[in-house]
């Protein structure tokens, strides 16, 4: 990747993303028709409101709401890892929270199966590898949050250098509580 920017002048964004399963342990991807990540498959997620002081809790909960039209409280998610992404695509650095739904999310919540920003399907969880997802969700951060589900993990992304690097920086699965 050519020098032809100043990772220290790149800017910051906050993001979450929400990893929301039915009681058949499927997964609900949204099949993306708008940028970023156009035509490739994402869980629901989106940028935090900074402006108005929002966290990344109250973000999940609103972006899972937008998106799907499932309702859920507090107590119905958790952060589930937190993952910083150094010069993503040379354009910005990204802190993203990962947020789990802890309980099955029935079909019948789901308000549309069409958005705005694409359209929202059920992928059984052996079977998102098969679908078009990004790079680094493939390569990272999918197999991360399969292996930790129902536990921890932090991430350092370096999309700096090609090839990109990562470090794990703490991790807890469930089967070590």
């Amino acid at each position: 990747m050519p020098d032809s920017y100043s990772i220290a002048d790149l800017p910051y964004k906050i993001a979450v993303l929400c990893y929301l399963y039915d009681e058949d342990d499927r997964l609900l991807l949204l099949h993306r028709n708008k940028e970023p990540n156009k035509n490739k498959y994402s869980p629901i997620g989106g940028k935090l409101e900074a402006s108005v002081g929002e966290s990344p809790h109250a973000c999940a909960i609103r972006e899972i709401h937008e998106e799907s039209g499932v309702v859920v409280e507090d107590c119905d998610i958790r952060l589930s890892g937190m993952l910083a992404e150094t010069a993503f695509a040379g354009k910005t650095h990204w802190l993203i929270f990962l947020y789990e739904v802890t309980r099955p999310v029935s079909i019948s919540e789901i308000t549309s199966m069409e958005i705005n920003e694409g359209t929202l399907e059920w992928v059984a969880v052996d079977a998102v590898e098969s679908k078009d997802i990004p790079h680094t969700d493939r390569d990272i951060i999918w197999p991360l949050v399969k292996q930790h589900r129902g536990g921890f993990f932090s991430l350092d992304i370096d999309c700096s250098k090609d090839p990109y690097s990562w470090q794990v920086k703490e991790e807890w699965k469930a089967t070590d509580v």
